[in-house]
């Protein structure tokens, strides 16, 4: 029964792993003290809606899709943002219009990132954090350090079985010790999975009062094109495919060329 040995070691790394992974799921959840995410739908502004729903880059994209709207930024689809206003009306549109050279033109990758990591986007995510809206990025850090724990200890369970099977154990049957190792390889497999259905089925960004502000909001205004389903879902709810293509060139790290140059 040497194999046994091997099981404990198995269930004593799954258990500790899942412990990590639930204990941090658990301070994602709540709001941090002294906080009020008492607010209401029609409070949240696009900006605010655009970080819960996908981070500084969401804010970045929606900031360049409404200047192009109002025409005060011409996005190409071979990914180059021109200037044509230089006059911003807000501190993400300053942003926005920063990111730009002498010439007035550059890559929309370029603009995007720029934009993700300026100083208006850190002071929306202070503001939302302190309304108990925003995810903590410690918490967030923590649900995936927990994430990870739990995939090396589905490697543990697997190299301990793998193990228990090469230990001779003439009254132990090869079917015996597969079943045993079963169940923590189930409860790995499905902690994994419960962590990425959750995954999907909300941001990151936002805690869970901020979450339910943007199903409400969702529901109200989130009709398939405006800025709102923008803001909630991202490129993918841009029906114009050019205005797809200017934001999605190079989002790989791909700097697009611009055409006679």
């Amino acid at each position: 029964m040497f194999w046994v040995l091997f099981l404990l070691l198995a269930w004593a790394g799954l258990l500790f792993a899942c412990t990590r992974l639930l204990k941090a799921a658990s301070e994602l959840a709540e709001p941090p003290p002294g906080t009020d995410a008492r607010h209401h739908h029609d409070e949240l502004s696009l900006y605010e809606a655009a970080y819960l729903a996908g981070g500084p880059e969401r804010v970045a994209e929606l900031t360049l899709l409404s200047m192009q709207r109002q025409r005060r930024l011409l996005l190409a689809h071979t990914g180059w943002a021109t200037v044509v206003d230089p006059v911003g009306r807000d501190p993400h549109e300053c942003s926005v219009l920063g990111a730009f050279g002498p010439d007035g033109q550059e890559p929309v990758t370029s603009v995007r990132s720029a934009v993700a990591r300026d100083a208006a986007v850190r002071a929306l995510a202070e503001r939302l954090g302190e309304a108990g809206l925003a995810s903590r990025d410690e918490a967030r850090r923590d649900v995936e350090s927990g994430i990870r724990s739990v995939r090396r200890a589905t490697v543990l369970v697997l190299g301990m079985m793998v193990a228990a099977l090469c230990v001779p154990d003439p009254g132990t049957t090869t079917t015996m010790i597969l079943c045993w190792f079963a169940l923590p390889l189930i409860l790995a497999l499905g902690c994994l999975a419960i962590a990425r259905v959750e995954g999907h089925g909300q941001s990151g960004w936002a805690s869970p009062a901020g979450r339910r502000l943007l199903v409400e909001l969702g529901r109200e205004q989130g009709a398939r094109g405006s800025l709102t389903a923008v803001a909630l879902r991202g490129l993918r709810a841009v029906t114009d495919p050019e205005l797809r293509a200017a934001l999605t060139y190079g989002r790989r790290g791909r700097i697009p060329r611009q055409r006679g140059h």
